[in-house]
């Protein structure tokens, strides 16, 4: 070998260390997306609901496109979990259940008494919490499954990056208004599990994200409750009502036991179909 390639070989497999990738991962996605949404508001000035769909029309497709060149730079491989050709079935599939999940809880909790609508908003209310879900489900899903996840999963195995993402990703939303240790705790149960198990069921990242965008969207865009601590007016106005183990709370429907054990049951659903397909993967101490 060349001596002038050895430094560049050694600085190649440093990349590889799983560590470091998720690391520049983590640097390059979100350094993107935020050189990106500063420079439109740069230009469009004002924080309207144009300026803010604006933003996400064209954040998204540049932040996808980063993941992709990523993985393909680094990673020298197709990125299958982005595949096209499943898009938008997924995608769809993913915000149906998503839809189901949130509604199931709020249902339950307007049945016991802890979930009060107050009054009906315009159809306008909805459409900056469709855009907040939109950016932050895609967002936190290339982030949080498809780097953190995935790439903890190829020398951990499936099980403890299954473990290690939830609670990753509970921990994150207590810097949130009005989070609570359980509240990160809920996140990381009835969140992190079932979007880290879904992404395996189809080594994808479509229907989490779908997931993700339309339990966001309909918690707060539908039903106005809080989205992970932040108070949200949408096409209902509402309150929930009382223990905050049973109601979420300030927090929000999230941080509902009730909510926990609905979605923990899809969770559990996925790493059910998942494990007895074979798709889980051995950490690499267990492997020929």
């Amino acid at each position: 070998m060349n001596q002038n390639t050895q430094p560049v070989g050694k600085f190649m497999k440093f990349l590889q260390i799983p560590l470091i990738r998720i690391i520049l991962g983590f640097v390059f996605i979100i350094l993107i997306a935020s050189l990106v949404q500063l420079g439109i508001q740069a230009i469009v000035g004002d924080e309207t609901v144009l300026a803010n769909a604006i933003i996400v029309i064209l954040t998204i497709p540049i932040a996808l496109l980063a993941y992709y060149w990523f993985v393909r730079v680094f990673e020298r491989r197709n990125v299958t979990e982005l595949s096209l050709s499943f898009a938008l079935k997924e995608l769809l599939a993913g915000a149906l259940l998503g839809t189901a999940l949130f509604s199931t809880t709020i249902s339950i909790l307007w049945l016991l008494g802890y979930y009060q609508i107050l009054a009906v908003n315009t159809i306008q209310d909805m459409i900056p919490w469709l855009l907040i879900g939109i950016i932050s489900g895609t967002l936190e899903e290339l982030l949080v499954r498809g780097i953190l996840f995935r790439i903890m999963e190829e020398s951990l195995g499936t099980w403890v990056a299954l473990i290690i993402s939830a609670l990753t990703f509970g921990a994150l939303h207590l810097a949130n208004p009005n989070a609570t240790l359980w509240a990160g705790l809920a996140i990381a149960i009835e969140a992190g599990i079932m979007l880290a198990a879904a992404y395996v069921y189809t080594r994808r990242l479509w229907i989490p994200i779908g997931i993700h965008i339309a339990w966001n969207f309909v918690q707060g865009g539908v039903f106005g409750v809080a989205v992970s601590g932040n108070e949200a007016k949408g096409l209902l106005q509402s309150t929930l009502n009382g223990p905050a183990l049973l109601s979420g709370g300030e927090f929000g429907a999230e941080a509902s036991i009730f909510a926990v054990m609905v979605c923990l049951v899809a969770g559990m659903f996925f790493v059910w179909k998942s494990y007895t397909q074979g798709k889980f993967i051995k950490p690499f101490w267990k492997r020929a």
